[in-house]
Parts: C-alpha cells; sequence; structure tokens
C-alpha cells in the first residue's frame, strides 16, 4: 500500500490507516513545524508535506508553507489515534531545539529516521510474543509498550551484543531529540495496534497459488 494508502478510502471503509501512514503522517507534523518556524518555502525540502499537501489539497495558508498541513495532520493524529496535546508540543520542542537554521533540516530529519527505525527495531526484538496478543487487551499492552520504553532507557546492560548497541543508539538520539519516554511510549504503542490489524494479503495469495 502506498502512502496514505488507506486515508485515500476512509470514505468507503470504517479503517484508519495502516503503519506507513500513522509515520508519515507523524512526519508531515514535525517537518510542516520546521517549515513554519524556519520561514521554509521550497516544499521540496519537505518531502512528506509535499505528497500531503498534494494528495489532500491543502491550500497554503496566509502565504505560508506549513501552518495550514500543521494543523491537519495534527486533527488527523488526534481524531484517527488519540494522541494528546503533549505529544505534539514535544515535537514543537524538538524541531525549536534542534532546527535553528536551514542548514539543520536534513541532519535533523536523519536523526528522527534512525531513532525511529532503531526504536521500532528494538521493540519488535523486545516485545515479540507480546506484540501477538489480542487487540481487546490495548490497557494491557500499553502497559507492557510503556514498560518495555522505560527499561530501553534506563537499562544500560543487555545480554544481547546486537540489543546493548541499538538501545544505547536509542538512547543517544533520545536526549539529543528531546523526546520523552511517553512520547516514544504513545508513537510505538500506535505503530504496534496498527500492525497487528494489517492483514496478510502477500502471504495468504501465496499460500492460495
Amino acid at each position: 500500500m502506498g502512502l496514505f494508502g488507506l486515508f485515500k478510502k476512509k470514505s468507503d471503509e470504517t479503517k484508519v490507516g495502516n503503519v506507513e501512514d500513522f509515520i508519515s503522517l507523524t512526519r508531515v507534523y514535525f517537518q510542516s513545524v520546521i517549515a513554519t518556524n524556519l520561514g521554509i518555502t521550497n516544499i521540496r525540502f519537505l518531502p512528506d508535506v509535499a505528497n500531503f499537501k498534494r494528495l489532500f489539497k491543502v491550500p497554503t495558508q496566509n502565504g505560508k508553507l506549513g501552518l495550514a498541513e500543521k494543523s491537519a495532520a495534527r486533527k488527523m493524529l488526534m481524531q484517527d489515534y488519540g494522541l494528546n496535546e503533549n505529544f505534539f508540543k514535544e515535537i514543537d520542542s524538538s524541531v525549536k531545539r534542534n532546527c535553528r537554521t536551514q542548514n539543520d533540516i536534513q541532519s535533523y530529519l536523519f536523526m528522527y529516521q534512525g531513532f525511529s527505525n532503531d526504536l521500532m527495531m528494538l521493540m519488535g526484538n523486545l516485545m515479540q510474543w507480546k506484540f501477538r496478543m489480542p487487540s481487546i487487551f490495548k490497557k494491557a499492552l500499553y502497559g507492557m509498550t510503556q514498560k518495555t520504553v522505560h527499561d530501553v532507557c534506563t537499562k544500560t546492560v543487555w545480554k544481547a551484543d546486537d540489543v546493548h548497541k541499538t538501545a544505547a543508539a536509542v538512547r543517544q538520539y533520545k536526549e539529543r531529540l528531546g523526546y520523552s519516554e511517553q512520547w516514544m511510549t504513545d508513537y510505538v504503542y500506535n505503530i504496534v495496534l496498527l500492525a497487528k490489524k494489517e492483514p496478510k494479503r502477500k502471504n495468504d495469495d501465496t499460500e492460495t497459488k
């Protein structure tokens, strides 16, 4: 499924987006924050915002790139995924702290991508069987996600060498980007829930052929 694939069908389906949609929508939000903070007018600097703007036909507000896109992405994330104000405040703070000039944009986006990738790879490794819990046990799954995130942020010694290295990298990203354990928990939890809902169509198709 392509970028925002399920969002395109929201009028026909009850599903919200898939994992890719959620991650992309989060990037749209903080790229919009970057645009508004730094007064960026060249949309090529912000690929996710460009896709979002084209897909949803978001008009530029007051001649400033990022204002309308930030508001639209924030509204979708709050309505479809139940995220609260603090989630967005932390992104705002992180961008303000790390993106002071246009020269900082690429390094920030690269750093955030590394943080997201390492965090999800690590959580997938550490939670494994917990991911197979039925989605109806949302409260229990959230609690397990919260505990695992806390371990990643505080535990400095791990038995597996690859886990040890990745956890150390995540903690470094966390400090540089300025995200809290709560933010990380909300981010991971939503991705876990969405991943559990995605049908394994490719595998099914392979088996029936």
